[in-house]
C-alpha cells in the first residue's frame, strides 16, 4: 500500500514530548509560548495564538471580529466544510461564492458580484496552498469588508513577497497530520492587531481576562505536549516544503500531458499541502488507483452538494473543481518508484 499521507516524524519530536512529560507541566505552559514565537515569525506577523484545530482557529477568527446573527460571510463553494460551517455556527450566513475551476481558489469578480449590505467578511482559502490573488480580492471588496484568510494548508507559503497568514486581518492554520507541520491536531490564528489577538487568547481559555471573565469563551487550548511536536516541526519548516517541492517536481515531470498538474501564479511560492491533480474521468482513475494498493482520494467539497448548503447555487467552477480534482499520495516517505507506481496508474488509463 502506498500511503496518502505519512507525517514526517522522528527522533526531536519525541524528544521534546518526553521533555515536557519529565517538566510536568502538560498545559498552558512555555512549549505554547515557544510554539507562537515560531508561528509569528514564520508567518511574518506580530501575534499567533496557538489553539485545539484549524477550525478552532477559524471559529475564533469569525467570532473576535463580532460576525454574528444577521451577518453574511463569503466563502469558497469549493473548500472543506469547516471553512462555511464555523460562520453558521457562530449564528451568521455563509453566502457561497463560485471558484475558478483551474486554481480552485474564490473568483475575485465573484466575490464583487456577492457582496451584499450585510456582508461582512471573506473567509480566504488558499485551497491546497496555491495563494489566492489578494490584490484582486482586496479591490472587489468595499472598505470595512474583512479579508480572513483560511491558510489551513498555507503555512510556508507566499504570495509574492508576503507569507501567507499576513495578508488579511486574521489568518488561521491547521496542524492535522496532512498538513506540512503537525501537532497531531492543532491550529493557530494569526495576527498584526494586538487588540484581536487578545481577544481570540481570552476566547480559546473560557474568556478569561487576568483574573476575570469580561464574557464567556471556550476551551481551544492546544496542550504544551502538542506544542512542542509543532515547535519541533516548525524549526525543519524550510526543509520539509524544499523536499516536497522536489516531490511534486517529480510528478509533475511524469504527468505532463496526462493530467493538470499544481500550479502557482508567477513570484507566488506554493505551500503544497496535497498534490492534487485535475483530470476527466476522475472516479475511474480513484477506482485504478485504490486497486493497484494506491491511497488517494477526492480533492475537497463542493458544498452545494451537501446538505447542509443545498439551497445555494448553481456553481460551476466549483461543480468542474470537484468532479476532475483528484489527490495524490504526497508526503517525504515516498520514494521515485512510489512515484512512478502511481503516475503509471494514471498514463494507463
Amino acid at each position: 500500500m502506498i500511503r496518502l499521507a505519512w507525517p514526517d516524524l522522528g527522533e526531536e519530536e519525541l524528544a521534546a514530548v518526553a521533555a515536557v512529560f519529565e517538566s510536568g507541566q502538560l498545559t498552558m505552559g512555555p512549549k505554547v509560548a515557544e510554539f507562537e514565537a515560531g508561528l509569528a515569525e514564520a508567518c511574518e506577523v506580530e501575534h499567533a495564538i496557538a489553539v485545539s484545530s484549524g477550525t478552532a482557529a477559524l471559529h475564533l477568527a469569525v467570532l473576535a471580529v463580532g460576525i454574528g446573527p444577521g451577518d453574511e460571510v463569503l466563502v469558497p463553494a469549493y473548500t472543506f466544510p469547516a471553512t462555511a460551517n464555523v460562520v453558521a455556527m457562530a449564528g451568521a450566513t455563509p453566502v457561497l461564492v463560485d471558484v475558478d475551476p483551474e486554481t480552485m481558489n474564490v473568483r475575485p469578480e465573484a466575490v464583487a458580484d456577492a457582496v451584499t449590505e450585510r456582508t461582512r467578511a471573506v473567509l480566504v482559502v488558499h485551497l491546497f496552498g496555491r495563494p489566492a490573488r489578494w490584490a484582486e480580492l482586496e479591490a472587489a471588496v468595499p472598505e470595512g469588508v474583512l479579508l480572513l484568510e483560511d491558510a489551513a494548508g498555507a503555512l510556508g507559503a507566499r504570495r509574492g513577497d508576503r507569507a501567507c497568514g499576513s495578508l488579511g486581518r486574521l489568518g488561521c492554520l491547521s496542524f492535522h497530520p496532512r498538513k506540512i507541520v503537525t501537532t497531531g491536531e492543532g491550529g493557530a490564528v494569526t495576527t498584526n492587531d494586538g487588540e484581536l489577538a487578545e481577544r481570540i487568547r481570552s476566547l480559546r481559555h473560557h474568556g478569561w481576562r487576568g483574573t476575570d471573565m469580561p464574557a464567556p469563551g471556550l476551551n481551544y487550548r492546544l496542550p504544551d505536549i502538542l506544542c512542542a511536536v509543532g515547535s519541533s516541526q516548525l524549526r525543519r519548516l524550510d526543509a520539509l516544503l524544499a523536499e516536497r517541492e522536489r516531490l511534486a517536481a517529480s510528478y509533475t515531470e511524469r504527468l505532463a500531458g496526462v493530467v493538470e498538474t499544481p500550479s502557482s501564479d508567477p513570484g507566488d511560492r506554493h505551500g503544497l499541502q496535497a498534490y492534487v491533480v485535475l483530470l476527466e474521468r476522475r472516479d475511474e482513475a480513484l477506482d485504478a488507483l485504490h486497486e493497484a494498493g494506491i491511497q488517494a482520494q477526492i480533492g475537497t467539497y463542493a458544498l452545494h452538494r451537501l446538505t447542509a448548503y443545498e439551497d445555494q447555487g448553481p456553481f460551476p467552477g466549483a461543480d468542474a473543481a470537484f468532479e476532475r480534482g483528484l489527490a495524490l499520495p504526497f508526503h517525504n516517505r515516498l520514494t521515485e518508484e512510489d512515484i512512478e507506481r502511481v503516475c503509471s496508474v494514471l498514463t494507463d488509463l
